[in-house]
């Protein structure tokens, strides 16, 4: 069990690593919603530089909103994967 655990964090860390945002998608994204479906439900490190970096030509991506819905999003996946409140 812990083995495919693993093996889906490190598939979708690679997938999140190719993933590029259209125009659109950067014009149009809830950074709270991206920030706190990046956490939640897999748990990842925050990835705003790479949505920074793919979104400056068209939009200023707001950096507050995606890590507060970071923080809550991981906070839902500690809490879920522990059992436990952490990050308060």
């Amino acid at each position: 069990m812990a083995a495919r655990t693993s093996a889906l964090v490190i598939l979708s860390l690679l997938l999140a690593g190719c993933a590029a945002m259209t125009e659109g998608e950067c014009r149009s994204a809830d950074w709270y919603k991206t920030g706190y479906r990046d956490a939640d439900p897999y748990g990842l490190q925050p990835q705003f530089y790479v949505y920074e970096h793919q979104c400056h030509a068209w939009v200023q991506a707001s950096q507050a909103d995606y890590m507060r819905g970071w923080v809550d999003g991981y906070r839902e996946f500690n809490t879920r994967m522990t059992g436990s409140e952490c990050c308060r």
